[in-house]
């Protein structure tokens, strides 16, 4: 009995669930399609049949992050009325977000881009760009008095963390002490 082919688009996603899953190895060696199509079971040709490169398998990949992302960002202004706090949940639901996809946490935190087609390095800067902004947004909105400083600080903060969790090999999440981190940019606004 043989197993039954997949349904379209099926196949697409176990390619990408299976990069994100290498992603994921402590380490961090670059993933090659081979290794891939060998994890898969499959030919490196039958990867190509779904993408035409590697560098379109991580554009789906980043896809997905900033859809996740920037789609929980919009629950959390949807949900959560003060602007403060929600730059608090924003930053928060980021490190959950990461903590649940160690593997797409490399490919936020660069580390999985470092190789491949630096178009891919460029557009996760743009994400970047783009989650700075939301935060500087809300922080206006909470006038605070440092909005455009306190955006970038924890940008970079947001940034750094998945570094670290990535090169920890997954021991030191991003959320980790978070609470402890909160009365040093917000106490003072009382």
């Amino acid at each position: 009995m043989s197993t039954p082919r997949p349904q379209p688009g099926e196949r697409r996603l176990q390619i990408l669930q299976a990069l994100a899953d290498m992603l994921q190895a402590p380490g961090g060696e670059r993933v090659t399609t081979a290794a891939l199509a060998a994890r898969l079971g499959v030919s490196e040709a039958a990867l190509y049949r779904h993408f035409a490169s590697k560098a379109q398998m991580f554009d789906a990949l980043i896809e997905f992050i900033e859809t996740s992302v920037f789609g929980l960002i919009q629950q959390v202004t949807d949900r959560e009325p003060q602007p403060q706090a929600q730059t608090r949940l924003i930053v928060t639901l980021l490190f959950q977000f990461a903590e649940k996809n160690p593997g797409m946490a490399r490919v936020m935190a660069g580390d999985a881009l470092v190789l491949e087609h630096e178009r891919l390095m460029a557009r996760m800067e743009l994400f970047w760009d783009k989650f700075e902004s939301a935060l500087k947004q809300r922080l206006r909105e909470a006038q605070h008095p440092q909005a455009v400083a306190l955006a970038g600080v924890l940008s970079a903060l947001a940034q750094s963390r998945l570094q670290r969790y990535a090169r920890s090999g997954w021991r030191r999440p991003p959320s980790e002490r978070l609470s402890e981190v909160w009365p040093l940019f917000f106490d003072n606004l009382g």
